[in-house]
């Protein structure tokens, strides 16, 4: 991924906001020169922005000049051990496939981010009938039941190659 695509798509997590202004999001440019975060082109950074929101990682935040990371652009910085699990409210298939999965995820050191698809129209129009949706990575690796050696594979896999 491109070096400045990251850092823009990284700053929602390192500011721990939902909504950013552009102001803000030219500080976390790196400089091409010293690796060192410095303002950016506006030109460059509004065409950059205009670029993400196309692709779906970014979307326009109301009225404001603020952009929100959709979920396209937090899965596009999922690391390879990294796992999503998409769930709603009250479906026993989602508890189930986190209670199976869990134990794996401490074994392989990954990280769990639980995402509950009621709480964003674009998810719950997108997975609604396939909950639970699981992703290692930004890769779709299972949905509605999860085969656990399968599973475990893909891990031990993500493992090796993230080392």
């Amino acid at each position: 991924m491109d070096p400045v695509v990251q850092s823009v798509l990284k700053a929602f997590d390192e500011l721990g906001r939902e909504a950013v202004e552009v102001s803000a999001l030219a500080e976390f440019i790196p400089s091409a020169s010293k690796g060192r975060a410095t303002p950016a082109d506006p030109v460059a950074l509004r065409t950059l922005l205009a670029q993400l929101v196309e692709q779906g990682w970014l979307r326009p935040a109301g009225l404001s000049d603020a952009f929100v990371r959709t979920e396209g652009g937090r899965l596009a910085l999922a690391g390879p051990r990294d796992v999503t699990l998409y769930t709603r409210p009250g479906c026993h298939l989602c508890e189930e496939a986190g209670a199976q999965i869990a134990p794996l995820l401490a074994q392989f050191g990954a990280k769990l981010c639980e995402v509950n698809i009621e709480a964003d129209p674009a998810l719950r129009e997108r997975y609604n009938d396939d909950v639970p949706v699981i992703f290692l990575g930004a890769r779709k690796v299972a949905k509605h039941r999860v085969n656990l050696e399968q599973f475990r594979r893909q891990l031990a896999s993500a493992a090796r190659n993230s080392r």
